[in-house]
């Protein structure tokens, strides 16, 4: 079973959504997605490393936490990132996400994404044995 990422409509906004085998591993897949968003994540060096430690009561506030965790790196570091390495201990996330600065010519960022949100958040297993990790973020 192959991990991917994907984007889906919604009104204003536009939703991010992971899918892999494991839960850790749709988390990663929705951060590309995230940062997929703001450019594509292969023009996205992957330089410096981000350390990023999230604690949730459960697996979808956990992504919530996780996302907004991202967001908050991206404004204050002034950075993007193309690769993300996540562990999961229950509802504790350990994570590490590489990228660099962000370069204006080169990344081309299209917007600016203020914040992950509730709306259309669902952490699932499907049928298959995937997981499924999604929620819109506001841009």
């Amino acid at each position: 079973m192959t991990a991917y990422w994907r984007h889906f409509s919604h009104a204003a906004d536009i939703g991010v959504a992971g899918v892999a085998p494991d839960l850790a591993g749709a988390f990663v897949q929705a951060a590309l997605a995230l940062t997929a968003v703001v450019c594509e994540p292969q023009r996205v060096r992957a330089d410096s490393v981000v350390e990023i430690r999230c604690n949730a009561p459960d697996a979808e506030l956990l992504l919530v936490d996780w996302l907004n965790a991202l967001i908050y790196e991206m404004a204050v570091r002034h950075m993007l990132f193309s690769r993300f390495e996540v562990r999961l201990d229950g509802t504790r996330l350990h994570a590490r996400a590489w990228g660099e600065a962000v370069d204006m010519a080169r990344h081309q960022p299209a917007v600016e994404v203020k914040g992950a949100t509730y709306t259309a958040l669902r952490v699932f297993q499907d049928a298959q044995g995937l997981w499924h990790a999604q929620c819109v973020v506001d841009v």
